[in-house]
């Protein structure tokens, strides 16, 4: 883990999920994820956007051209872990198809703006995933 994201998941665990700095304004969660080859536990800050029960979470890396680590640790074990203020719970991570991808990507973009930047930044399609809580 960078010490950046260990930066950010020790202000988000000592302040009851607020970040401040360039998360300030945001809605951040924890994922905990296995990893796709190493098989190890892993844990990253994810901004999310709350669309009823579910939780929508973007694989867009700044608009890198290639998606971040995380998404291909859920792809290939889509049952994480999350954190969302002090709670924690398993949920099920889907990747969402067209046209729901597009819409929750849109409503992402109004809330965050630098969302549409990213969008603008790459050639892939990055990825939108709905995190829907295990009873």
């Amino acid at each position: 883990m960078s010490d950046w994201n260990k930066a950010v998941i020790d202000e988000f665990r000592a302040n009851e999920g607020k970040v401040g700095g360039p998360f300030e304004e945001m809605t951040l969660l924890l994922l905990h994820t296995i990893g796709a080859k190493s098989g190890e536990p892993r844990l990253n800050p994810v901004v999310y956007l709350a669309d009823g029960e579910r939780y929508v979470i973007i694989a867009s890396k700044g608009g890198a051209p290639t998606h971040p680590g995380w998404y291909h640790n859920v792809v290939a074990h889509p049952e994480v872990t999350v954190e969302v203020g002090t709670e924690k719970f398993q949920a099920q991570a889907e990747v969402v198809q067209e046209p729901e991808r597009t819409e929750l990507y849109e409503k992402m973009s109004t809330q965050y703006p630098g969302f549409a930047e990213y969008e603008q930044k790459t050639t892939r399609v990055i990825p939108v995933l709905v995190l829907t809580r295990l009873p």
